[in-house]
């Protein structure tokens, strides 16, 4: 579990986070896979919504070149895609289950970001025992 794999993989997750959240901002929500016309209001939070996606993805991007030291901006922006995780598991649980992309982003969402934090720290501390030698 490299530096540079860890590099790699924020980068694509980072990726798909600004990609979509720009696409989410742009388009609005008939962006979504089978998704019918909605109300002002409904539209108006779906933009802003994927806003915060589009800035965590692009804060994301800023950590990657200081990825060792960059622990507390990353444990926050990988916080929150974990936590919207969360929310979606709630809504699923409430309204059923959401289009299969959707699933597929749960499962990035609540196991792929984890385990990419778990990473991240091993990554720091192995750079902070270097130091330290």
């Amino acid at each position: 579990m490299s530096k540079r794999g860890l590099q790699v993989v924020l980068a694509i997750l980072a990726s798909v986070a600004v990609a979509s959240g720009l696409y989410g901002v742009l388009a609005g929500p008939t962006a979504l896979p089978g998704s019918g016309p909605v109300d002002a209001t409904v539209d108006s939070e779906y933009r802003f919504t994927n806003a915060f996606w589009l800035v965590a993805g692009m804060v994301v991007w800023w950590a990657i070149p200081r990825v060792q030291q960059a622990t507390a901006v990353l444990r926050v922006a990988l916080g929150a895609a974990f936590l919207g995780g969360l929310a979606r598991l709630l809504a699923a649980a409430v309204s059923g289950w959401p289009h299969p992309i959707f699933l597929g982003a749960l499962g990035v969402e609540l196991v792929v970001v984890p385990t990419v934090l778990l990473w991240q720290a091993r990554v720091a501390n192995a750079a902070r025992r270097g130091a330290s030698a």
